[in-house]
Order: structure tokens, then C-alpha cells, then sequence
């Protein structure tokens, strides 16, 4: 008989037990006897019988299946950025390990997030979401598990996993600052309020501070954090006088940028030292190899199963917020000043 036709009625009926007895067994429920579990197992194995894995989760309400939502990006947000790509393959790979599989969501700002239900998913991991829009509303009363990432909220009952993008972006610059750079300008994302690239920004303001280098606005230049967009700025950045080195929010801006400033002959770190923010794989292989501030973006992402696993499985983690340290990757993007 294939395990097609099979049911736990068969196997009911071929053990001489009740339905209850059997699914008591398949589910380690109940009191039943070592007889009787013998007498269904036996049934089990010479009908090869294979419970429904969709079937236990339906009727446990478990779908096993989370979102990890990017929800105010904009369009093809995750094939500009590799470092969505990284942060995703982190999340995936720690869910696998927890038999959980994702659902990959480019949400726009508009999204009900009505799937979330209608596919009853376990739990959403958010990246990037903003305080007080109308989109994080919407998650939050979706009330399932929920994790965010990056998103420097400041509800204290929410779980959040972030780095130390202030002392990340004071150690990139202070960098620079070490190997003899007092010009430095700040390639930046959109510097919005309680966002990470804002979070780089006081630490950027921090280290020339500390330094004794006056602030100057006009060396604070936002653009997509993108390597169009760090390309496209590459024209703005050779315009300033005196500037000798960039630090770049974001190590896909500074590729870009190296990128823009080689076409227009400025090498590379030669001419101009620059210094990036996340390293990325792919900063490894760049020409030169990208100095940067090193965030771990796996663990970024094994912490943020683990935060969601923990609120799925016992209804809240013992931590609400984890803030992962950051290290410079000293590598030959920057050079000291002669």
C-alpha cells in the first residue's frame, strides 16, 4: 500500500487502537503503554506510513515559515545593495538550521503585510525600518514574533539587533585621522533621524572633535548608498579643495566611489585615501582592496534567528536589544599622508 493512501486510520485499524492512541503516539502525547506503542509502530513500518509534515503544523497553527521583510528601501533595493544579499544569506542560513524556512519580502511603504497571515507565518525579521511611519505600524499589529534589524527604534519592548555604527564610524574616521588626514569628508546615506547612516554621522562629528578638527557642512555629502550612487557623488567629492581622504558610510558607496574617481583619474588611495563601512565580501576584491569598518554580518543575522526563535518557541527572549562590536579591516585603500 503507498504512503498515498495510507492514514492514521489505517494504521488505526491495522493496530486495533483508536485514532487518538495513534496521533498520541506520532506526537509523544498522552499515556500509552509500551505495548501499545509497540503495536502502532509495528502498523507504522509495515504500512509505511509517513505522517504529514503540513498536516502536524497546520493543526499545531506552525507554519514554520518566516519573512524577512525590507519594506522601505524602494524597488530593486536588494540587487543594488550586496550587503541585503549577505544580511539575507546570514538569516537563511541560521533559520535553516532551525528547520525554519524564509519567505524574502522587497515590501513597499504602501504593503498591508496581509500575507504575513494569510500565510501564517511563524515571525518576520525586518531590516531598516523607520520610527513613526504608517509601515511599522502595520507590523506591529500584526502581532506575531518580530525582530528588527538596524533600525534604531526606541520603543525599549521591541527586539533589535544593531552594531556600534557611532563607534564604527568614529574608529573610520579616527583612521584617517591617524595616518595624517585633516580634510576628510563623510559620504553619506540619507542622514534621517535615529537611521544608521546618522548613527556613522556622530561618530564621524565624534572623531574630528576629539581631534580638534573643525566640522565643516560642506564635506558631508548624501548620496544613495549604492555604487551608483557612490560613483555618481565622485564628481562632487573631486570638487572639494584640500580634501585628502573620504570615509563612506557604507562599503558599496566607497566601490562606487573608488569606481567614479578612477574614471575621472584620481587614484586611488594616491590621490585620495577612502575608507568604507560593513565589509563586505566584495570590498575584499576591489581595486585596491577597501579599508573598512568590519561589522559581522552573519552573526547580525544568527542573532536575529535567534531573538525570533526565542519569542516563537517561549513567547520572548531573554535580551530585547543586541549591539554587536564592530573592528577596523586595515587594508590599502588609505594611505598616510607623506
Amino acid at each position: 500500500m503507498s504512503d498515498m493512501r495510507v492514514t492514521i486510520k489505517d494504521v488505526a485499524r491495522c493496530a486495533g487502537v483508536s485514532i487518538a492512541t495513534v496521533s498520541n503516539v506520532l506526537n509523544g502525547t498522552g499515556r500509552v503503554s509500551a505495548d501499545t506503542i509497540s503495536l502502532v509502530q509495528r502498523a507504522i513500518k509495515a504500512l509505511d506510513f509517513s505522517p504529514s509534515q503540513a498536516a502536524r503544523n497546520l493543526k499545531a497553527k506552525k507554519s514554520r515559515l518566516i519573512a524577512v521583510i525590507v519594506p522601505f528601501a524602494g524597488r530593486g533595493v536588494l540587487h543594488e545593495n550586496p550587503f541585503y544579499w549577505e544580511l539575507v544569506t546570514a538569516i537563511e542560513a541560521g533559520a535553516r538550521s532551525y528547520q525554519l524556512h524564509v519567505l524574502l519580502v522587497g515590501a513597499e511603504p504602501e504593503e498591508s503585510f496581509s500575507f504575513v497571515k494569510e500565510r501564517h507565518l511563524d515571525g518576520v525579521i525586518v531590516i531598516g525600518a523607520s520610527e513613526g511611519t504608517e509601515a511599522l505600524a502595520r507590523i506591529l499589529q500584526l502581532n506575531v514574533p518580530t525582530v528588527f534589524l538596524d533600525s534604531y527604534l526606541s520603543d525599549a519592548a521591541l527586539y533589535q539587533v544593531l552594531v556600534d555604527d557611532e563607534w564604527g564610524g568614529c574608529e573610520g574616521t579616527k583612521h584617517l585621522i591617524g595616518l595624517g588626514h585633516r580634510s576628510i569628508a563623510l559620504l553619506t546615506g540619507e542622514l534621517r533621524p535615529r537611521g544608521v547612516h546618522e548613527a556613522r554621522y556622530i561618530g564621524y562629528r565624534k572623531a574630528l572633535d576629539e581631534a580638534g578638527i573643525g566640522y565643516r557642512p560642506n564635506l558631508v555629502i548624501e548620496a544613495p548608498p549604492s555604487m551608483e550612487g557612490g560613483s555618481s557623488a565622485a564628481a562632487r567629492i573631486a570638487e572639494l579643495i584640500g580634501v585628502t581622504a573620504v570615509f563612506a558610510t557604507s562599503d558599496v558607496a566607497a566601490i562606487g566611489l573608488m569606481s567614479g574617481l578612477g574614471e575621472r583619474g584620481i587614484a586611488v588611495p594616491r590621490d585620495l585615501s577612502v575608507v568604507g563601512f560593513d565589509d563586505l565580501h566584495l570590498g575584499r576584491f576591489a581595486s585596491p582592496p577597501l579599508t573598512t569598518v568590519a561589522q559581522d554580518i552573519g552573526g547580525k543575522g544568527r542573532e536575529a534567528v535567534r531573538l525570533l526563535l526565542a519569542q516563537m518557541e517561549n513567547g520572548r527572549a531573554p535580551s530585547r536589544l543586541e549591539r554587536l562590536k564592530v573592528e577596523m579591516k586595515v587594508r590599502r585603500s588609505a594611505r598616510r599622508l607623506e
